[in-house]
């Protein structure tokens, strides 16, 4: 399952959560994003209990889009302990994703 966060709630959403977090940046107006939407669910499923998913609209949320620099969507951001640990800029095959994720430790 995919949560939506907002800039209220990024911080108990992605920076106070034990798990890795990975939040993908996204505009209603974005086709890439929203081509994007099937490897982000099937990532939640895949590492389900390991790895959590959300989706963060750029356009509602500025404040959030401000401090990670965010100039083109989708971009995603892996975030480990709540801090940020990679900032992935543009849309990727899931095997790019499955790289990041064990990365840093997940499975």
């Amino acid at each position: 399952m995919i949560f939506v966060t907002s800039d209220n709630r990024f911080e108990s959403d992605v920076l106070y959560v034990d798990k890795l977090v990975l939040v993908d940046v996204v505009a209603e107006w974005c086709r890439p994003c929203k081509e994007m939407r099937p490897i982000m669910e099937e990532l939640a499923k895949t590492f389900a209990g390991k790895l959590i998913v959300g989706l963060i609209d750029l356009d509602s949320n500025p404040k959030t889009a401000k401090h990670y620099k965010i100039h083109s969507i989708p971009t995603f951001l892996l975030f480990k302990n709540g801090k940020l640990v990679e900032k992935i800029v543009g849309a990727h095959p899931m095997a790019e994703f499955v790289k990041h994720i064990e990365k840093h430790g997940s499975v």
